[in-house]
């Protein structure tokens, strides 16, 4: 039985200008178990300006210095259809999507 669960986000600043929108995200998705790409998809659901800057428009692939953290794991080359750990689902902690440094 799928019910509904509220997943706390938060973006770094510069996407958070984009979407135009200031601290952490609430955003509904069925669940549990939570996806990664069921809490992406309503996150570009909700402000479709970020369609693209966090993942592939074309194959929905994460952008390569966008990574994603929920819990201290480092969920940036998981597969798109990973779960949450339980802790996201629940709204307990949140999903992290951080630009990645580069440069020297």
């Amino acid at each position: 039985m799928s019910t509904r669960c509220t997943v706390r986000v938060v973006l770094p600043a510069q996407l958070r200008r984009l979407a135009r929108v200031d601290g952490e995200l609430r955003l509904d998705v069925a669940g549990p178990p939570v996806r990664l790409d069921a809490v992406l998809d309503a996150l570009e659901h909700r402000h479709p300006v970020l369609c693209g800057a966090i993942r592939d428009r074309d194959t929905g692939a994460r952008r390569a210095f966008v990574r994603f953290f929920a819990c201290e794991e480092d969920l940036s080359h998981s597969a798109a259809g990973t779960e949450l750990p339980p802790a996201v689902a629940r709204g307990d902690e949140p999903l992290l999507v951080v630009g990645a440094m580069a440069g020297g």
